[in-house]
């Protein structure tokens, strides 16, 4: 059994491995403690990073699941590093991805009816970058693939939830 440093050591060393969305239940699996025993843990964790605002990293907990990721109050001087390769998309691209964020499940049909246009090859490229994911089948005559967001998609756009989406403006 670990020890209680020893399991928020561990705690912070697979959400930084992760580098996704991990959830309480896995932890428990991971650890091998008792799920209130690890709540208790993970209150005092979230509680110790928020307090101290000089941290370059944090932990977040959105329904269930935790987080880590950098410090928003950083982010100037992280814009200042060289960035590695980074997945840059066409204006089309972006087009079919926003259409996908806001409107999942979707359909291949349902994205080119709104684009007017083919998009086999852009859907085809965001999931191989790993932006979307195919969802299932929409129960319908053909039985088409839909799509969604993956958590690819949150962690490059700095989101933690598809509920940070900005509104949608209507056009007059």
């Amino acid at each position: 059994m670990l020890m209680r440093e020893e399991v928020m050591g561990a705690v912070e060393a697979i959400l930084f491995v992760r580098a996704e969305q991990v959830g309480i239940d896995e932890l428990v699996e991971i650890l091998d403690i008792p799920l209130l025993e690890l709540r208790v843990l993970m209150r005092e964790m979230l509680s110790d990073y928020n307090q101290n605002k000089n941290r370059g990293v944090q932990i977040l907990e959105v329904d269930g699941f935790y987080l880590m990721c950098t410090n928003p109050a950083y982010s100037d001087i992280l814009t200042r590093m060289e960035k590695p390769g980074r997945k840059r998309l066409s204006p089309a691209a972006l087009d079919t991805l926003a259409i996908i964020a806001y409107r999942q499940p979707v359909t291949r049909a349902e994205i080119e009816q709104v684009r007017g246009v083919k998009a086999d090859r852009i859907i085809n490229n965001l999931l191989e970058k790993g932006l979307i994911l195919e969802l299932g089948f929409k129960p319908v005559v053909g039985k088409p693939v839909t799509y969604g967001t993956s958590e690819e998609f949150l962690r490059v756009f700095g989101l933690t939830s598809l509920k940070e989406l900005p509104a949608i403006m209507e056009e007059t």
